[in-house]
């Protein structure tokens, strides 16, 4: 299960298992709710403060288990992603990704709800891959509207464009021309350059910067809480 650990003033949530790497870090119930307690202790230290999320190995996040939605109790399961993603954009201590591999589907949305994002340049894509999975009915959304407002609004708006309507797979370099990353960096320094970043920002944190993101995204947060699957849902 997903864990914290602390550099200083910055927590560092690896998404995947202690001493394990290559976990694909999906969105199992039990995950989802590990990342809720992990953000809980995060928000509940007091003084100077910031988080940096990861993974070790091949992935940062595969996303949502595709055998549930083709169960009972999809929408539950979907609305308790849109409620960590809006948790995270909100998240009253600054928020950079350090995307070291594969950041796919929900995984790549849950890095778009963070304030910034570091990419290793040499391996792994950045994807929203949902156009070809052939998940939606005719006239449903393949990604939640929530979902999509959230990208539209933090992705740059021919990214999001291309990124959800054509799946393509972005290279650290091709994230960082298209804006998706803020830096593309060899995989060692993904991570040092994240903390580096979130070290910086960590005086911020605080109700002010919580109160801040929820203003500032009061449309996106709203859209997250329900669950719009066609266009006439």
């Amino acid at each position: 299960m997903p864990y914290l650990t602390r550099d200083a003033s910055v927590f560092v949530l690896d998404l995947g298992e202690p001493g394990v790497a290559d976990t694909e870090n999906r969105f199992s119930p039990d995950w989802m709710a590990a990342v809720d307690a992990c953000l809980d202790e995060v928000e509940h230290s007091t003084g100077d403060a910031a988080l940096v999320t990861t993974g070790t190995g091949k992935f940062y996040s595969n996303g949502f288990e595709p055998e549930r939605f083709a169960g009972d109790g999809v929408g539950e399961y979907l609305l308790a992603g849109q409620r960590l993603f809006a948790r995270l954009l909100t998240l009253s201590v600054p928020t950079v990704a350090a995307l070291n591999g594969h950041c796919f589907a929900a995984g790549a949305i849950l890095a778009a709800a963070h304030d910034a994002r570091v990419m290793r340049a040499d391996r792994g894509f950045f994807c929203l891959p949902e156009i070809g999975l052939g998940f939606a009915m005719p006239g449903g959304l393949v990604i939640p509207g929530g979902m999509a407002d959230l990208l539209t609004a933090r992705l740059p708006g021919a990214a999001a464009h291309e990124a959800i309507l054509t799946g393509r797979r972005y290279g650290g370099d091709e994230a960082l021309a298209a804006g998706l990353v803020e830096a593309a960096l060899p995989a060692e320094r993904v991570l040092p350059h994240a903390i580096e970043i979130a070290a910086a920002r960590a005086a911020t944190r605080g109700p002010a910067l919580g109160a801040m993101k929820s203003w500032l995204y009061r449309d996106v947060v709203a859209s997250l809480r329900t669950l719009e699957l066609s266009v006439g849902s």
